[in-house]
């Protein structure tokens, strides 16, 4: 967002131990902050069979409806039930945390087996929506998945719903205009809860790693 990638990659490392959680934010405030109750997460170091971050007490998968970048309305609930689904909240002008986590998340799914790949869903929320428009953010996240069968699905809509949509997720509200704002990708398994999630720095293969766990129900 508008501080270098190394201090959004350090402030992801204070989420973890309950800190700060979005990038670009001094502001201190816990996982969640003001977009919903505070997360506690405990890290992979703990017993955990994932590589992400782990919430100690799983929440459900949010439910919220807003426009997709065909200019359709989208009922994330109702669309990516029981499906594995990584939601992140974030803007296509950002330069470096929202790029680098798509990347890394089609860098992922790419070396899953196909039928695990083709059900994971892909959402993208964006925090921007004067300047992302469905146009917008269909031209960006085909930089992502040209060669995916499951293409990333974007979403914008009215400055109220996705505010609420971030409540929903239990991620802090976006703030300076949509350019500061949560750095969780969070991850839904088959039973439509969030056990897991990742911040900046973390790698390709642990959200490979995780994937198989949370579509197959095999990681509780």
């Amino acid at each position: 967002m508008r501080r270098p990638a190394v201090l959004c990659a350090a402030l992801a490392a204070l989420a973890v131990a309950g800190s700060a959680a979005a990038c670009g934010s001094g502001s201190g405030t816990g996982a969640g902050g003001s977009g919903g109750p505070p997360l506690s997460v405990s890290s992979p170091a703990s017993g955990s069979p994932f590589r992400g971050a782990v919430f100690v007490r799983p929440h459900p998968r949010p439910s919220f409806v807003l426009t997709d970048q065909q200019g359709r309305r989208y009922d994330f609930a109702a669309r990516t039930r029981g499906r594995p689904t990584l939601l992140f909240f974030g803007y296509t002008h950002c330069p470096d945390v929202c790029p680098t986590t798509m990347a890394d998340v089609a860098a992922a799914l790419r070396t899953l087996p196909a039928g695990l790949r083709d059900s994971v869903q892909v959402v993208f929320v964006t925090t921007d929506p004067k300047r992302d428009t469905p146009a917008a953010l269909a031209k960006w996240l085909a930089n992502f998945d040209p060669d995916l069968t499951t293409k990333f699905t974007g979403l914008t809509g009215p400055q109220a719903e996705i505010d609420a949509a971030q409540r929903g997720a239990g991620v802090e509200l976006a703030q300076d205009g949509g350019l500061t704002h949560s750095a969780q990708l969070l991850l839904y398994g088959s039973d439509d809860l969030c056990r897991v999630f990742y911040l900046a720095g973390s790698r390709p293969e642990d959200i490979a790693h995780d994937l198989p766990l949370v579509a197959n129900g095999t990681a509780r």
